[in-house]
């Protein structure tokens, strides 16, 4: 840019008198002062990889089940409703990245207000599966508004600090923008007994406070407390004559003991963890897993990515981290860049969304924390899950498309 400018002094200093000169020097002038818009096809062309990789590795992974399952013998029943769904979600991902984000977020007090609602209604007319009702059902469309309360709350939490300003270092402030987040958090767990999700809409909202607030301490403060919590819980259901009793009780003793606690849910991870260890560095080969046969129950799940680790190995497990590093690192350079704080918000609350989603999901399958249902986002089958993450990737996409590079 200073060299740029040097030259153009350099140029108005000669004066030239002809029109070539003139013509010169008004073409320096539009490149130093012109707005060059900006477009991250680098975000794009990642979401675009992730996904075409997640279908590949659902086909692989549930062609068995779904076999056994279809009544004609299909082993697209998964893969094809996945790939509609995807396709289908890329376009409105990129239809949604041409809408000025300033508008959408006129609307984050309702669709706020709107998940709420569903959260409950899911208690009521909601469809039970697998033990729980999470699920809503339309009709032929299901979906779980559990997925509607994290994109509500990537979008209203921001919209909420923008408003309060910079009175967002007083306490009562923070405890509004937390209670808003945590109020989401319990009417996830209460009405559709959705933990995991509950937790990373915590995550969310914390993650955006921390970004806002301008001081650093008492957040480091509170995580060093909400470990030592963590550890202390873990420490008392431990030491409980019955371990506890309770369902999720009994998910930390699977996690500290699966072999003990086979028959109680521990297979699944055992079998998860044969997956991971039997694949070495390179694999056994796409499609060559023998633990998708039944002996991981719904690996086209959360437990996806132990199967790729089976058939791609360390290797193929390497190259989905550094898809997904590289998705945040663009995610991070959207925020940074972003016109207004309201922009590096809502990227900073995707960023900190897809960043708990897949730790969480591999820290499961590895067994570092106990079981808890997250899936992996663009790759686990869902299709509820890519819907709302290509929403997620619109808002990010429109943000980018706003930058401007002078």
């Amino acid at each position: 840019m200073a060299a740029g400018t040097n030259e153009l002094h350099q140029v108005r200093k000669k004066k030239p008198a002809a029109g070539k000169g003139q013509k010169q020097s008004a073409y320096l002038r539009r490149i130093i002062t012109a707005d060059r818009d900006y477009f991250d096809y680098n975000l794009l062309a990642v979401v675009i990889l992730l996904t075409c990789f997640g279908l590949i590795m659902l086909y692989s992974t549930s062609a068995y089940e779904s076999m056994l399952e279809s009544k004609n013998n299909s082993t697209m029943a998964y893969f094809g409703k996945q790939a509609v769904i995807s396709a289908g979600a890329l376009i409105l991902a990129l239809l949604g990245s041409q809408v000025d984000y300033h508008f959408l977020a006129r609307f984050a007090f309702p669709l706020y207000g709107v998940s709420m609602a569903l959260l409950v209604l899911t208690k009521i007319i909601g469809r039970e599966v697998n033990g729980a009702k999470r699920w809503i059902y339309i009709g032929p469309i299901s979906f779980q508004p559990a997925e509607l309360a994290k994109v509500a709350v990537i979008l209203f939490l921001p919209v909420l600090i923008v408003k309060i300003g910079k009175n967002i270092r007083s306490l009562k402030s923070v405890a509004i923008v937390l209670g808003c987040g945590a109020l989401t958090a319990v009417f996830t767990y209460y009405f559709t007994e959705n933990l995991s999700t509950a937790l990373i809409i915590l995550g969310i909202s914390a993650g955006l406070v921390f970004i806002a607030h301008p001081k650093t301490a008492p957040f480091l403060g509170l995580l060093a407390a909400g470990i030592v919590f963590a550890v202390i819980f873990v420490l008392i259901v431990v030491n409980m004559p019955d371990g506890g009793g309770g369902f999720r009780f009994g998910r930390i003793r699977v996690w500290l003991d699966p072999e003990g606690n086979a028959s109680d849910g521990g297979y699944q991870v055992m079998q998860g963890l044969y997956a991971v260890g039997s694949g070495g560095f390179f694999g056994k080969g796409l499609g060559n897993s023998t633990q998708k046969l039944g002996a991981v129950p719904e690996a086209q799940n959360d437990m996806i990515f132990a199967i790729i680790c089976e058939e791609l190995g360390v290797f193929g497990a390497a190259i989905v981290m550094l898809l997904f590093i590289f998705m945040l690192y663009r995610l991070f350079v959207i925020a940074q860049n972003a016109p207004d704080l309201l922009g590096s918000l809502i990227v900073t609350g995707i960023f900190v969304h897809i960043a708990l989603q897949v730790v969480l999901n591999i820290a499961v399958v590895i067994n570092l924390i106990p079981t808890t249902g997250i899936t992996l986002p663009f790759v686990s089958y869902g299709g509820t899950s890519i819907l709302f993450l290509m929403s997620e990737m619109a808002l990010a996409l429109g943000v980018s498309r706003q930058i401007r590079f002078q």
